[in-house]
């Protein structure tokens, strides 16, 4: 059982947790995962080294992670967010379109997230029963707007798969400036109309 003293350290352990992850985060999108360091942090929030160590005992790599599962909790929101509310009239094409503007501006607005879910090495297990929660969520949203169109795939499972794969190198080689500029709607146009079948 625990105590009201027991809980109140837990829920400021949990805060300051958050405040490493937060100020970790902000880092990196201001000037990228090469500054994010333990020294730079505790800097940042105030607080000691052995602080942060006391919260993240694997140091950047554990904080590079925690970022990554935030990242992951937020894509999923944004994805579900997508779908259509229930008794909502929008077609199969609709939901897709939807689905890939929200992928596209999540890995647009936030790439140093994204390069920690996606580049970076994480503590976190993909496509296993280890795989947590909020990573877990995103993909299903995928299968979820997979399943609601006329003609759904056969394996939704494998298609999401596909479908992640193809937003994911979409969001990836527009970062890194290998497609042609101004060309955004018609990849978009071209990658639902694909995807829809």
């Amino acid at each position: 059982m625990s105590t009201p003293a027991a809980a109140r350290k837990a829920r400021l352990r949990e805060e300051r947790e958050a405040q490493i992850v937060a100020a970790a985060r902000v880092l990196a999108e201001e000037q990228g995962w090469e500054a994010v360091t333990t020294r730079r942090l505790a800097d940042a929030i105030g607080y000691s080294q052995p602080v942060l160590y006391g919260h993240f005992p694997e140091g950047r790599s554990q904080i590079v992670t925690a970022v990554a599962l935030v990242g992951f909790q937020e894509l999923a929101v944004a994805l579900s967010a997508a779908r259509p509310a229930p008794g909502a009239d929008r077609s199969g094409e609709d939901r897709v379109r939807a689905l890939v503007l929200a992928y596209l501006d999540f890995a647009e607005r936030h790439p140093a997230t994204y390069e920690a879910m996606f580049h970076l090495p994480i503590r976190a297990a993909f496509a296993s029963e280890e795989t947590p929660r909020a990573m877990r969520e995103g993909y299903d949203a995928i299968v979820d707007t997979l399943l609601a169109l006329d003609r759904p795939p056969a394996d939704p499972g494998t298609a999401a798969e596909v479908v992640w794969g193809a937003m994911h190198g979409v969001a990836t080689l527009e970062r890194a400036g290998r497609f042609s500029v101004g060309n955004d709607d018609r990849r978009v146009d071209e990658l639902v109309r694909r995807i829809v079948g």
